[in-house]
């Protein structure tokens, strides 16, 4: 894979994982299965490992769960991220993350590495805030950053007591757990559902995210939901020094705990009593998706601590996927902000591993072509406790019947419909005049990791569009003009109409790089988008140069060009994806529409308090008291960029015993040398 395919494809893999992550998340409404969401999980962290320098800003592997959507619940921001989890598929993946455990505390061969094993639960993670051994606040995941606040509705879930019994409840601690429901009960509320007209739920999860996150506690407490806690968050003191022990004193409070939690004082233990969960599984009273490890000692955690999303000392370890056979029905096509044709199969529903499914991703044309597949075949498909499982093989390709055609004009516009040359997608080509193309680019536009516009969500822009009000991104801003306008439309009252224009003024000032991502320009990601802004600080410094780069003749298109590929995480591929944007007049129209509505500030970096905030910092020689790794993660914690050599551009050495060809390199550049503990003390000063 060359660089601009990796580039293009992490793209790609952000964009679909994010949208997978809200529609499980925040929409409780997921349209993929576990293996399938993992297996894309997995090759962007495969493609990352192969091209570290282009991570993107929106990678999944910084993302948490998805930030909260439109909801009649208030936030509530974690004092503690919710963190999410690593996940293994394999006994070798498992012994991989024990030997990474070892290397990066630096242990001795014969030292041993003790962990917990607990079965996890496939339901709604939760945070319970006690004050003085009282709840005082209860709040769903969210982003991990920020949840929703149900307080209210988990005061009618029998296992969470709103006071913890025992002497030796710390002044604040927040007890975090999976919220679910028991299959029995699953069942019983789906046939009541029924009798009733009501919503069908999918599985046992998505009926406890959808009964745990009511407006009305009253209807959440018609609903038999279940708690198990697995962790902590925020803490005053701590009633242990192991994951085991404080776990225990959790259960003597009176908060439920997994029976299945087991301390392992080895890799083989760990797998049997994966193994031996596993057996068990299919009798289980509640879903399960796997078996978590976690390294017990409380003071390795720390030191250990965390990736973008995960902690480095927990792993979870999934089950296999379960499989049936059904009848694929037909196959549709969606259109996407980009113009991806992205084609859905709808099956004759079927139940997999005690959940009925009736939808599958197919990806693109080559996996159609791959698997054989047409309407009317029989297939095998696969889930690992979610919703829509992936096709893993067809049992009828060989049947003699035509093969499907996979559409060469949009099924919105009628654009024609083409694959770019070493891409395996096939896009719209009617661009800004698609009205699929149009309205996913809005959406994206006010996305979160773009302009941030609280309130106008996915069902407002689709209104506003069908209404002719909003065309392009500039129009967001001129609904101002509207107000009456909207108050006529059900559902919108004087504040809800308030709220929304006064959020969309806010932005006004927009983040330079964060609208530049919003405009969707093609292979330009939220990394991309802050590193041209980082170079060029205003919007129109970067048009300049990609005009150059694109129509300039000679000379001067030779010095936009290498003034642009100079940029760390910027090639070819970027820049000529800038000068064809800018090529277009309708584009240009976009742009200039959008400033004349808005004043982006000249793009500054903003970093931590640290004394090596915003440096490169080099490490070499022998650590004594850390791993390198840990060494790493501590300068990034600090805002600084570690780095593997010594440049011009490094700025600090911390050198150990041992310490060779880079020192002497630092020495030749006059860059600044300290030793272990001279940077100890940076870390402890910058808290």
């Amino acid at each position: 894979m060359s660089e601009a395919e990796a580039a293009n494809e992490l793209m790609r893999l952000a964009r679909q994982i994010a949208r997978h992550n809200r529609l499980y998340h925040a929409e409780d409404s997921p349209e993929i299965s576990d293996a399938d969401y993992d297996a894309l999980v997995r090759r962007n962290a495969a493609i990352e490992d192969a091209f570290p320098h282009l991570v993107r800003d929106d990678s999944p592997s910084r993302a948490v769960g998805h930030e909260v959507a439109a909801s009649p619940l208030s936030k509530v921001t974690h004092e503690v991220r919710m963190m999410s989890l690593d996940n293994a598929f394999a006994d070798e993946e498992v012994a991989d993350f024990v030997a990474r455990v070892r290397r990066f505390l630096s242990l001795p061969e014969g030292e041993p590495v003790a962990f917990t094993a607990e079965d996890k639960i496939d339901g709604l993670s939760c945070s319970l805030r006690y004050e003085g051994g009282r709840l005082v606040r209860a709040a769903t995941r969210g982003d991990g950053q920020v949840g929703e606040d149900v307080t209210a509705n988990v005061a009618h879930i029998a296992d969470i007591p709103q006071q913890l019994g025992g002497a030796d409840v710390p002044e604040v601690f927040e007890i975090r757990g999976e919220v679910f429901m028991a299959k029995a009960d699953f069942l019983a509320l789906n046939t009541a559902q029924e009798a009733a007209g009501g919503k069908i739920f999918a599985n046992p999860r998505n009926a406890a995210a959808g009964s745990l996150r009511q407006k009305d506690a009253a209807v959440t407490a018609q609903r038999p939901l279940r708690f198990f806690a697995h962790g902590w968050g925020a803490a005053s003191a701590v009633p242990g020094k192991s994951q085991f022990e404080v776990m225990r004193a959790i259960a003597d409070w009176g908060v439920p705990v997994s029976a299945a939690l087991v301390r392992c004082e080895t890799l083989e233990a760990m797998l049997a009593h994966y193994r031996a969960i596993g057996r068990t599984r299919a009798d289980l009273p509640h879903d399960i998706d796997g078996v978590v490890y976690k390294v017990d000692r409380l003071d390795w955690q720390q030191r250990l601590g965390f990736v973008a999303k995960a902690p480095r000392w927990a792993l979870a370890h999934k089950f296999p996927a379960e499989r049936a056979e059904t009848t694929l029905e037909a196959i549709d096509i969606q259109v996407g902000r980009t113009g991806k044709l992205t084609p859905v199969g709808r099956l004759t529903p079927v139940t997999v591993g005690g959940v009925v499914v009736s939808n599958v991703t197919l990806h693109n044309r080559d996996e159609i072509a791959r698997l054989g597949v047409r309407p009317g075949d029989r297939v095998v498909v696969q889930r690992a406790g979610d919703v829509i499982p992936q096709v893993v093989e067809n049992l009828t390709r060989d049947e003699p019947r035509g093969g499907y055609r996979f559409p060469d004009h949009c099924p919105i516009c009628a654009s024609e419909a083409v694959a770019e040359e070493g891409e395996v997608d096939v896009r719209c080509t009617g661009g800004l005049i698609c009205p699929a193309q149009r309205t996913e680019r809005l959406k994206h536009f006010v996305s979160r990791a773009a302009l941030d516009i609280e309130g106008l969500g996915e069902k407002t822009i689709d209104e506003f569009f069908a209404l002719g009000w909003l065309e392009s991104p500039a129009d967001i801003y001129r609904l101002r003009r509207r107000r009456d306008d909207i108050l006529r439309l059900e559902g919108w009252k004087d504040k809800s109409v308030d709220n929304l224009l006064a959020a969309i003024e806010a932005k006004r000032r927009p983040d330079a790089a964060r609208l530049l991502f919003g405009l969707g320009i093609r292979h330009v990601g939220a990394v991309t988008a802050r590193d041209l802004m980082k170079h060029f600080t205003t919007l129109p410094a970067l048009r300049e140069a990609a005009e150059q780069a694109r129509n300039a003749g000679g000379e001067e298109a030779g010095v936009a060009v290498a003034e642009l590929t100079s940029i760390d995480g910027v090639g070819p591929v970027v820049v000529e994806a800038l000068g064809d944007f800018f090529h277009e007049d309708h584009n240009k129209a976009v742009w200039d529409d959008l400033l004349s509505e808005t004043d982006p500030p000249p793009y500054v970096i903003e970093t931590k308090d640290s004394a090596v905030a915003g440096k490169t910092v080099v490490f070499t020689g022998k650590l004594e008291t850390m791993s390198r790794d840990e060494a790493k993660a501590q300068a990034e914690r600090l805002g600084a960029k570690a780095a593997g050599s010594v440049s011009p551009k490094t700025d600090l050495v911390v050198a150990g015993p041992g310490a060779g060809s880079k020192l002497k390199k630092a020495a030749e550049l006059g860059i600044e040398v300290i030793d272990e503990a001279a940077w100890a003390e940076i870390v402890a000063a910058a808290g």
